[in-house]
């Protein structure tokens, strides 16, 4: 019996927002990469993930949720970069929630390419008694022409190497594209950025909308110690003084947190320094959406 051959591909996990597709990534990594939060659209930009074993290389692409209802700036450029991805992947990976399949499903599920092997992840089968999962599982077999149907749950890390194991078949026969030892093709001043939003979410739920942005203004490593200067940027004075909160303690704790994650994923000590800054609109001005690195 011959060695089977080494297997690489591109999976795009698509689905409308907050289906669980960033948390499903991480989960499959092994390790926290792409941020979170139940801020629905929390992700806007594609993010790469690479996982490696002895037999393939997945590199699994986190994409924004599609926006079907609000149309900004902002949620058009991400909204494109949803696009973009799919025309290059082998695997489109539609991932819905158990127990709940409309409209806006059907409007990602019309982005997959033909070209493209296409999966229902059906992600969240935790939250739904097991007894309705089947039915549930034959009504949506009949939306499209699925390669492959495959009920998870990213949270409780079930099913997850069937998944993989799944996915695998699909992918080319080729050698890796990324070292064994990369995890993504996003640099660690994008990671800190990231991290530092996904925390300003988590820590003020609704009271921060959701047009948050961060910046990395200076990113220094020296000696294995990494120093983030970072501003964050809101729409108006009142979002600042929310963000700051009383005599400062808010931020603090944000940005406490914030760095706490960085250092785990950079393996090293982080000296992380924020400040609050007005820019308004930004998010309905294409100009500035994509000068902010969007689309």
């Amino acid at each position: 019996m011959g060695t089977a051959a080494f297997r690489c591909g591109m999976v795009a996990l698509i689905g409308r927002p907050n289906v669980g597709k960033s948390t499903l990534q991480n989960a499959l990594l092994g390790q926290k990469l792409s941020i979170t939060s139940r801020k629905p659209q929390t992700t806007r930009n594609s993010l790469r993930g690479v996982l490696t074993t002895a037999t393939a290389q997945f590199i699994l692409v986190d994409t924004p949720g599609f926006q079907t209802r609000h149309r900004g700036a902002l949620n058009r450029a991400m909204n494109r970069s949803v696009r973009s991805e799919v025309d290059a992947v082998d695997v489109v990976a539609l991932v819905i929630e158990a127990g709940r399949f409309g409209a806006e499903d059907r409007a990602v599920l019309k982005l997959a390419p033909a070209a493209a092997a296409l999966f229902l992840v059906v992600n969240k089968i935790d939250a739904v008694e097991s007894a309705r999962l089947p039915a549930f599982l034959q009504k949506v077999a009949g939306e499209a022409e699925f390669d492959e149907i495959v009920p998870v749950s990213a949270r409780r890390r079930k099913r997850l190497d069937e998944l993989l194991r799944t996915l695998e078949r699909y992918l080319p026969e080729q050698p890796a594209i990324y070292s064994a030892d990369e995890i993504t093709d996003r640099n660690e001043r994008y990671l800190a950025a990231e991290f530092l939003r996904e925390k300003l979410f988590r820590h003020l739920g609704e009271e921060l909308p959701y047009s948050a942005h961060v910046e990395i203004e200076k990113f220094e490593e020296e000696r294995g110690m990494r120093r983030i200067h970072a501003a964050i940027i809101v729409e108006k004075e009142g979002h600042k003084a929310i963000v700051i909160g009383a005599g400062g303690a808010k931020l603090k704790e944000i940005a406490t947190a914030a760095r706490l994650d960085m250092e785990k994923l950079f393996g090293g000590k982080v000296f992380l320094e924020t400040w609050v800054r007005v820019r308004g609109g930004w998010t309905d001005d294409e100009a500035a959406v994509k000068r902010m690195g969007y689309g």
